[in-house]
């Protein structure tokens, strides 16, 4: 992007200044509208909602027999949510009630990609073995583990670029159906995550560039073979969807913990965003299990400001973090993003509350404050929604448009998603943690 056309964006949007200056900060959408209106935007609706998750009703049979860790819930990938009264009472927030979604536990790999990623992969297993005859959609799916369809799906390859843990969801199903799968890896992405892939017999491709460069090899490589299903992080509807079964799956928990969730009673939810993809189909699956009443905040690390740059400016993926001289180099590996989803900014633009950053040292203080109060281990990307709810509270100006009273917001729920962390290697987290407390200790 030229130097001419930035200081013209700079000028007509002087939020950009604080942006290159790293300041953590919250801007609230001008332009939400009522779910009724904006869900047209998406151009998904509920019916493809509900065909995915019917999709992973018949893959659970498959899920409990190859992966014992989901047979106490069925083969349905699911993760609790947990009030956090010590974490609220640490963090000063005196306005409703604090609770943690804990996507950070997700069987099979441990991360809100736990979502998304392996239903497009079962769901590309499905297409093929429709197509070939060995499978029919009322059959026990777990015939899918057998050394033929292994070998089945052996003639096919599955390939990703991903920062850490979308890799890690998408190879460690492929792999285990049979398919040949290649994730290529940014320099964000941490050893572990690489070796663990590995290990599941997954050919791990690392680059010394950013998310962006790893996606387009991973494009690049299955463009060149007719065999290779490439999942796009940054445009695929199969991804969105399966987060999106996110929202029906939390009505009924908040319905069986008895918190009510309607116009009187609002519902924040705070989602850490990378390119976009996660975060807005679980926004969109939210949008359509409690409409208006639920208010969907993305937050991302001060280096990586992707998403609110590209729905700020209206630019969306026309516009980088590194156009404004932002570096995309943050301990958040997860959300190390330079370059939103345009897909999801459109979708999304008008049913995305409000957007906030957040600098990695407070990423690191509040994993140790979340580990001292209430003994929870999450990776630096995943307490990220913590950041956001002191930026509803005092933003005023919001609350008044949206009508938010001071009652409304007593009788308010915030609500983390904690988005990955449970398998990060001990060594790794207690590193984490120390750092966090020292930071504290600081003041």
């Amino acid at each position: 992007m030229s130097p001419h056309l930035i200081a013209a964006l700079r000028a007509d949007f002087p939020l950009i200044d604080a942006l290159t200056a790293l300041q953590p900060l919250g801007w609230f959408n001008p332009a939400i509208a009522p779910v009724a209106e904006a869900l047209a935007d998406v151009g998904l609706t509920q019916d493809d909602v509900d065909d995915a998750s019917a999709r992973l009703a018949r893959f659970a049979p498959y899920l409990t027999k190859v992966f014992p860790e989901t047979q106490a819930s069925g083969g349905i990938i699911e993760s609790p949510i947990v009030p956090l009264p010590a974490m609220q009472a640490a963090l000063g927030v005196e306005s409703g009630k604090v609770w943690l979604k804990q996507d950070s536990h997700l069987p099979i790999s441990g991360s809100i990609k736990a979502r998304g990623g392996i239903y497009e992969v079962l769901k590309h297993a499905e297409t093929l073995a429709l197509d070939a005859g060995l499978l029919k959609k009322g059959d026990d799916y777990s015939l899918l583990a057998s050394d033929a369809l292994r070998a089945f799906f052996g003639q096919y390859a599955i390939a990703v670029g991903s920062t850490g843990n979308l890799g890690l969801s998408i190879g460690i199903m492929s792999a285990r159906l049979g398919f040949r799968a290649s994730v290529h890896m940014s320099a964000d992405a941490r050893q572990w995550k690489k070796d663990k892939l590995r290990a599941h017999g997954v050919t791990v491709v690392e680059y010394t560039q950013d998310y962006s460069v790893a996606v387009e090899q991973g494009r690049r490589q299955a463009q060149g073979d007719p065999s290779c299903h490439f999942v796009d992080d940054e445009n695929s509807h199969d991804l969105f969807l399966g987060y999106a079964v996110a929202g029906e799956r939390l009505k009924r928990q908040f319905d069986a913990a008895g918190v009510l969730v309607d116009a009187d009673h609002p519902l924040f939810v705070y989602l850490p965003c990378g390119v976009g993809g996660g975060p807005g189909g679980v926004a969109f699956g939210l949008k359509l299990a409690f409409g208006d009443a639920v208010h969907c905040v993305f937050v991302e690390p001060t280096h990586s400001p992707c998403m609110l740059l590209g729905v700020h400016t209206g630019l969306h993926e026309g516009i980088s973090v590194q156009d404004i001289g932002i570096d995309n180099v943050t301990a958040a590996d997860g959300l190390a993003v330079g370059r939103p989803s345009g897909f999801v900014g459109r979708a999304m633009q008008r049913l995305i509350d409000g957007y906030a950053t957040v600098s990695d040292e407070t990423l690191y203080r509040l994993l140790a404050v979340l580990e001292q109060t209430e003994g929870w281990r999450l990776e630096p990307s995943a307490v990220a929604g913590f950041a956001g709810i002191n930026h509803v509270l005092e933003a005023q100006d919001y609350q008044q448009r949206l009508g938010l009273t001071p009652q409304h917001l007593r009788q308010a729920t915030h609500l983390v998603w904690g988005t990955g962390g449970s398998m990060v290697p001990a060594v790794e987290m207690n590193a984490y943690v120390a750092r966090g407390k020292a930071l504290l200790e600081q003041g």
